[in-house]
C-alpha cells in the first residue's frame, strides 16, 4: 500500500521528466530503457554520493565522540550499508514509471525491492548495535553495565519486528494482522522454544541483577568452569580456564545452579591465605629455660617473651610450689611458636594489615595438632600469591626445630626401612 509522500514524489519525478522531454508514459521499449537507465544511473550516483558525503559526516563526527568510534565504524563497514539504501530507495521510486505497462512485473520488482530495502536498514541497525558494542568493551563500562546482553536484546526485538514486517510485505497484509495471529501461536513457542527462553529470561536476571560480568573470575565445578568471562549473553555464559580451554555455561543454569565469584577478592585488593601445618603432638611441651634463652634471641620473639614472662611471673607469684609445671601458667613451645608466626605475618611486607591476620590452633585429628595461618596477601596475581604462600611456609617448616616442634606426616619407605635396621 503506497504512502502519500511516496506518491507525491512520484507525480514530481514524472512531472520533472516530462519537462526535460523523456517519455515517461506508454508502453514502448525506448520508454523503458530510457527510464530503466536513468533510474540505474541516479542509484549509483546517488550511491556514491552519500557514501563519500556520509563517510566523512561520520569520521567528523567520531573524533567529537568519547570513545574509540573510529576504528568499529570502519570494522562494521556502517557507512557502505547506510549508502545502500539509497540506490534502493531511488530504484523503488522509479519502478512505477518504468513498468508503469506492466502491472504484474511492477508489483514483484516492487515487492522484492520493499525487502531489500528491510533488511538494508536491519543490517544497518545491527551495524550500529555492534559499533556500539566495540566501543563499550573497549571501555569500563562493559564491566558495570550488561551491555552485551542489552544489545542481544535490542537485536531480537528488531528481527522479531523486521520479521513480522517481511511477512506482512509478501502476504501484502498489515503488520497488525499479523500480530493478532501471533498471539495463537503463543502457548505452541512456548512448549517448543523452552529452554531458550528459559535462557533468555536467566541472561537478563544475570544481567539486571549483575551476578557476573565480562572479565569476572568465576568457578563452577559442575561443569568444569574455572577461570575468566569472556561474553555473557542472553544465552551462554563463555569461560576461559586458566588451561586456556573454553567453556559454555548455560545461563539458566548460572541462576539455578550455585557457582563462585572471585570479583569480590579482585575487587578488594587481598588474596586469602588459609593453609594448616600439621604438627606432632609429642613434640609439644612446656618450654625450659634454655629453649627460653634460645628463642629470645630471635628478634621477633623478644620482646612477647620479655613482656609474657613479666606477666607470668606475677600471676605465679602467690603459688604454693610454682615449681611443679601443673601449678600455674607456663610458656610452652608451641605457643612460642604461634606468637612468632603471629609477628612473622604482621612484619611481612606482602601480608595484608588492614584484613583479617591470626594464628590460630585447630581441633586435634589423627593426623596431627592443625596450626592454621590465616591472613591475607596484598597481592591478587595467583603467580605471586602462589610465591608468597609458598615462602611463608617454606619459612615455618624450616624453624620449627628452633622450637623443638616435628611437621606430622604419615610413615614412609625410608622411615620404615629405618624401624627394621634398627630393629
Amino acid at each position: 500500500m503506497e504512502t502519500e509522500i511516496r506518491v507525491e514524489m512520484r507525480h514530481k519525478i514524472t512531472q520533472w521528466l516530462a519537462e526535460l522531454g523523456l517519455p515517461v508514459q506508454g508502453s514502448d521499449w525506448q520508454a523503458t530503457l530510457i527510464l530503466s537507465a536513468l533510474a540505474l544511473l541516479l542509484a549509483g550516483l546517488g550511491y556514491l554520493l552519500f557514501k563519500r558525503v556520509a563517510g566523512r559526516a561520520l569520521t567528523a563526527l567520531s573524533s567529537h565522540l568519547a570513545g574509540p568510534w573510529s576504528g568499529p565504524f570502519q570494522q562494521h563497514r556502517v557507512v557502505a550499508k547506510a549508502a545502500m539504501i539509497v540506490p534502493l530507495v531511488i530504484l523503488d521510486l522509479f519502478t512505477p514509471l518504468v513498468l508503469s505497462a506492466w502491472a504484474w512485473w511492477e508489483r514483484a520488482i516492487t515487492i522484492g525491492l520493499e525487502l531489500c530495502i528491510l533488511v538494508a536498514v536491519v543490517r544497518l541497525l545491527f551495524a550500529v548495535l555492534d559499533t556500539a558494542l566495540d566501543v563499550a568493551n573497549l571501555n569500563a563500562i562493559s564491566r558495570r553495565l550488561p551491555v552485551q546482553s542489552i544489545i542481544q536484546l535490542i537485536k531480537l526485538f528488531l528481527f522479531v519486528l523486521a520479521a513480522i514486517l517481511f511477512a506482512a510485505v509478501l502476504m501484502d497484509r498489515s503488520p497488525i494482522y499479523l500480530l493478532s495471529g501471533l498471539g495463537v501461536a503463543t502457548g505452541l513457542l512456548l512448549l517448543v522454544f523452552r529452554d531458550t527462553i528459559l535462557g533468555f529470561v536467566a541472561g537478563i536476571q544475570l544481567s539486571a541483577n549483575r551476578m557476573v560480568s565480562r572479565g569476572d573470575w568465576v568457578q563452577m565445578d559442575k561443569y568444569g568452569a574455572d577461570g575468566d568471562v569472556l561474553e555473557v549473553s542472553l544465552t551462554t555464559v563463555k569461560v576461559q580456564n586458566w588451561d586456556k580451554t573454553i567453556t559454555m555455561i548455560p545461563a539458566h543454569a548460572m541462576v539455578s545452579d550455585s557457582f563462585r565469584n572471585w570479583q569480590g577478592m579482585q575487587a578488594s585488593g587481598g588474596r586469602r591465605i588459609k593453609r594448616s601445618l600439621l604438627l606432632d603432638l609429642h613434640s609439644v611441651h612446656f618450654a625450659d629455660e634454655a629453649l627460653l634463652a634460645r628463642l629470645g634471641q630471635i628478634e621477633l620473639l623478644s620482646a612477647y617473651l620479655k613482656n609474657k614472662g613479666v606477666e607470668l611471673q606475677a600471676s605465679n607469684a602467690e603459688l604454693a610450689n610454682p615449681q611443679q609445671p601443673a601449678n600455674g601458667r607456663r610458656l610452652t613451645n608451641i605457643g612460642c611458636f604461634r606468637a612468632y608466626m603471629q609477628a612473622y605475618l604482621e612484619a611481612h611486607p606482602q601480608i595484608h594489615k588492614d584484613m583479617t591476620l591470626m594464628v590460630r590452633q585447630l581441633a586435634p585429628t589423627e593426623g596431627g595438632l592443625p596450626l592454621e595461618l590465616y591472613c591475607f596477601t596484598n597481592d591478587i596475581r595467583w603467580p605471586v600469591y602462589e610465591g608468597i604462600q609458598a615462602d611463608i611456609f617454606d619459612h615455618a617448616l624450616a624453624v620449627l626445630p628452633q622450637f623443638e616442634l616435628r611437621a606430622m606426616q604419615q610413615p614412609t619407605g625410608a622411615d620404615l626401612r629405618s624401624l627394621a635396621a634398627s630393629g
